[in-house]
């Protein structure tokens, strides 16, 4: 036998080796091709935010709020309690109305709501009232918030706003009007700490939260944190900033001053990473209760603009 000629068994182990050979190598294509797919980066989570603006710059010309705020480009609008005169038994025209320059009525300021039992009864057929209004005018949520007490405040006073504003927000919930408390600088909601105490003893069924960032920083608290603890009972939002004022010669001192957006000392920027932390979805209604040297008109430009460049938010 010619020894040059190889074995069968020896051409078949040669042939095993190729196919393994083989097999490697498109097992080594493979996974140089998987190493080049990069995995997916992880979604930022944004807030999902329609933003309004609030009437009451405009200091009851709300005809006119309703068509700057549109011209604007807002969503949505806050009107107050003083359009009753006008409006409260014509629901149906201000729907038309605000219909037809595109604004959803996102919430009625009612105002305070009395923790005196004497007023117990008048005051919630008031706010009643209130909510069957924003109800039939197409509306979303009724807004109050309260009076301090001209004395020393007691944990009793909590407790009963706390039952007031439960048993009026059951009412409104029976016809769809979901209610906020509007924490305010001068109401017992003014600390973080009094607003802790009023969140905690409400039927969270029946009251939500309406965080106001800039009274919440004047009241000694932080805004960020608030958004944080509060995220899931929040049920829209003020935004607005503060600062403290220059005081001229000869005029009554301010402790504090509300401004435009991005003109004081509210830290923004974070309020809503602080959104986008917790997902949240719904309003934000920007508000400025007085203006100084402007229009309401320029003023609320001014925070459009604000939320736009500086916030990368499209209202």
């Amino acid at each position: 036998m010619n020894r040059s000629l190889l074995s069968r068994r020896d051409i078949l182990a040669g042939m095993g080796a190729l196919a393994g050979s083989a097999l490697l190598a498109d097992l080594s294509i493979v996974a140089a091709s998987a190493a080049k797919v990069e995995a997916p980066k992880a979604r930022r989570r944004t807030a999902d935010i329609t933003f309004g603006y609030a009437s009451i710059s405009w200091a009851g010309k709300d005809q006119q709020a309703i068509d700057d705020i549109a011209a604007l480009g807002f969503k949505g609008i806050q009107l107050r309690s003083n359009i009753m005169p006008e409006w409260g038994d014509k629901p149906a025209a201000l729907r038309e109305l605000l219909q037809q320059r595109g604004l959803t009525f996102v919430a009625l300021s009612s105002g305070n709501i009395a923790i005196d039992p004497a007023k117990e009864a008048e005051d919630q057929a008031a706010h009643f009232k209130n909510a069957t209004f924003v109800k039939n005018a197409g509306g979303l949520y009724l807004q109050v918030t309260d009076a301090r007490p001209k004395r020393e405040v007691t944990a009793a006073d909590f407790k009963r706003l706390a039952y007031v504003m439960s048993e009026l927000g059951k009412r409104t919930a029976d016809i769809g009007i979901p209610l906020s408390y509007h924490n305010h600088m001068n109401s017992l909601g003014e600390a973080p700490q009094e607003v802790d105490a009023i969140m905690d003893a409400v039927d969270p069924r029946y009251v939500k939260l309406e965080l106001d960032v800039a009274h919440y920083q004047q009241g000694g608290g932080d805004p960020v944190k608030a958004i944080d603890k509060y995220a899931q009972r929040i049920l829209f939002l003020h935004l607005k900033d503060v600062a403290s004022p220059f005081t001229p010669p000869g005029a009554e001192s301010r402790p504090y001053e509300f401004v435009e957006l991005g003109r004081g000392k509210v830290d923004l920027p974070n309020v809503f990473a602080a959104l986008d932390r917790a997902g949240y979805k719904g309003w934000a209604i920007i508000e400025l209760d007085r203006v100084y040297g402007r229009t309401p008109k320029e003023a609320a430009a001014i925070s459009k603009q604000f939320v736009e460049k500086t916030l990368k938010r499209k209202v």
